[in-house]
């Protein structure tokens, strides 16, 4: 049992700041409240107590090649099966995509990040190889693992295998996470929605990441990367940030989330999400650092480019505590099966415990965590019933 006291505690899904200690027992949230103080105290004055970040898109196998390529075209570097990303991948030994792979979660950890969604590449070998490392290692982190397979994007795709693949897949991992319609036929994306709804898992694709490939989706379908996106059943879209006609009401009517990686598109040279119409159809978006090879896994500096891009780019002030909420409250918007297989907390009573205590900055809580905080400002994460003081 455990109390965190006197800090300023991020409170439920509106992260609503009140000073109040948290009693923890069995790597649950028992009580919040003034007067508890009970067990082991963790001193929590003049901090911040937040929900423990979602990191909700990442390519954790690029830690190999951080920094490799950059300024070379997103087709160069990304594009399955032959990018510059997928040749590394091939040619690396598990030896060292464990050791590249091992540092970057444990970043994550001390950035504040208890869950990724990893879109991981190198097949069912791939899904075991993190599902190992974590394992092995013992690693207080809850990745959340959608697989693929070189299958997928044969331009003349074998349906049979195609099945087979998804189907082995889905024993082992959260999901299916293709590159994106430039890469399959519609016939596989349908598959792997309806295989993945069956199981009750994520289907997950990268959509209108720049507008060219809007264009080329529109010149071979009629329909945007969006439209045949919802229309196969996709429930998480990535990137979003050439959405065009009505693409953002058919994502705001469906049973689907959105994922917005600011720093990668603006890495690769792709544009900037329109957070504030995307914000004002009603649609509440989660946050990922996207390529480790361009971007480190550090939630922070996600947040804080979010909140200054959008003032510059688009014109717009958004407040703070909106942009906080796309790493940790907003997963309550994305469909049942997606908050299932998540399971992702909020300082609740009655929640699992996942959440991080940093050094307060300024008088505004909200601010503090996004335009100031530091690593070494991160003083302890609980996830459950691991506890790390850093």
């Amino acid at each position: 049992m455990i109390t965190i006291a006197n800090g300023i505690v991020l409170y439920g899904e509106e992260l609503v700041a009140k000073n109040t200690n948290i009693l923890i027992d069995d790597g649950k949230i028992i009580e919040i409240s003034d007067s508890v103080k009970e067990g082991e105290i963790i001193d929590a004055t003049g901090c911040i107590v937040c929900p423990s970040f979602l990191n909700a898109h990442t390519h954790i196998g690029d830690s190999i090649i951080a920094d490799a390529a950059y300024g070379k075209s997103i087709e160069e570097i990304v594009k399955p099966p032959n990018g510059i990303k997928h040749l590394a991948l091939e040619e690396a030994s598990d030896d060292e995509l464990k050791i590249a792979m091992k540092k970057s979660m444990g970043f994550m950890l001390q950035t504040g990040t208890s869950h990724f969604i990893d879109y991981r590449e190198g097949g069912l070998d791939g899904v075991k190889l993190l599902k190992s490392i974590i394992a092995e290692d013992k690693i207080p982190i809850n990745p959340i693992i959608l697989g693929r397979d070189n299958s997928f994007f044969d331009e003349d795709p074998n349906i049979h295998q195609v099945k087979i693949a998804i189907r082995k897949l889905l024993k082992h991992c959260d999901g299916i996470a293709p590159s994106g319609f430039g890469e399959i036929t519609d016939e596989v994306a349908e598959i792997i929605a309806i295989e993945c709804r069956n199981k009750e898992k994520i289907a997950s694709i990268h959509v209108a990441e720049y507008e060219k490939l809007q264009k080329d989706s529109i010149a071979i379908s009629g329909k945007s990367e969006v439209e045949r996106a919802i229309n196969s059943g996709f429930n998480q879209l990535v990137h979003v940030v050439s959405p065009i006609a009505n693409d953002l009401d058919l994502i705001a009517k469906a049973d689907a989330n959105i994922v917005l990686c600011p720093r990668s598109n603006a890495g690769f040279g792709n544009g900037i999400s329109p957070l504030p119409e995307i914000l004002g159809k009603g649609i509440n978006p989660l946050i990922g650092t996207d390529n480790i090879m361009i971007n480190s896994p550090n939630i922070f500096k996600e947040l804080e480019f979010t909140l200054k891009i959008m003032r510059v780019y688009y014109k717009d002030y958004i407040a703070p505590k909106e942009i906080l909420k796309m790493a940790t409250s907003n997963i309550r918007y994305a469909s049942s099966t997606i908050n299932k297989l998540i399971n992702k907390s909020m300082i609740k009573e009655g929640e699992e415990a996942q959440l991080f205590i940093a050094k307060n900055s300024s008088k505004d809580p909200y601010l503090s965590l996004i335009n100031r905080t530091e690593t070494k400002d991160i003083t302890c994460l609980i996830n459950r019933n691991n506890i790390i003081h850093f």
